[in-house]
């Protein structure tokens, strides 16, 4: 069963003040074990073409994308994976060490927040704190 649900996204890397923040709606449903919220990105993300997908366990989360970008980002507390982020512009091998992961979600929706480190080779870090919420209509 899909539901209508407006999601909100803030994306908030440490150290600067201009936080990115996406309002968009889209669906919101829950199959087996795990919620997903799912949308389109618009021009203005840069990842026109691109579907977003969250896939929203008890304990961890996965950021899916499909489309003119495409990758599977895994945080789950306290541990480190290894995402391919494929661009139009070429592929990025990520690091990720997810610091804190805070998951409220229930059938109406809820909030998720993500504080966590992202290394791509030969760069130093970028410690990124994520807001979701997510409103079931």
């Amino acid at each position: 069963m899909d539901n209508r649900a407006l999601i909100s996204v803030i994306s908030r890397q440490i150290g600067d003040e201009n936080p990115i923040e996406v309002v968009t709606p889209g669906k919101f449903y829950k199959m087996e074990n795990c919620y997903y919220a799912v949308y389109k990105e618009t021009e203005i993300s840069g990842m026109e073409g691109t579907t977003t997908t969250f896939k929203i366990y008890p304990e961890k989360f996965s950021l899916i994308r499909m489309g003119t970008t495409t990758t599977t980002m895994n945080f789950e507390k306290n541990n480190k994976s290894m995402s391919l982020y494929n661009t139009p512009y070429g592929m990025l091998e990520l690091e990720i060490e997810t610091k804190e992961l805070e998951i409220n979600i229930d059938g109406n929706g809820g909030n998720v927040t993500l504080n966590y480190s992202l290394y791509i080779t030969g760069q130093t870090a970028i410690q990124t704190l994520l807001k979701i919420k997510i409103e079931a209509k």
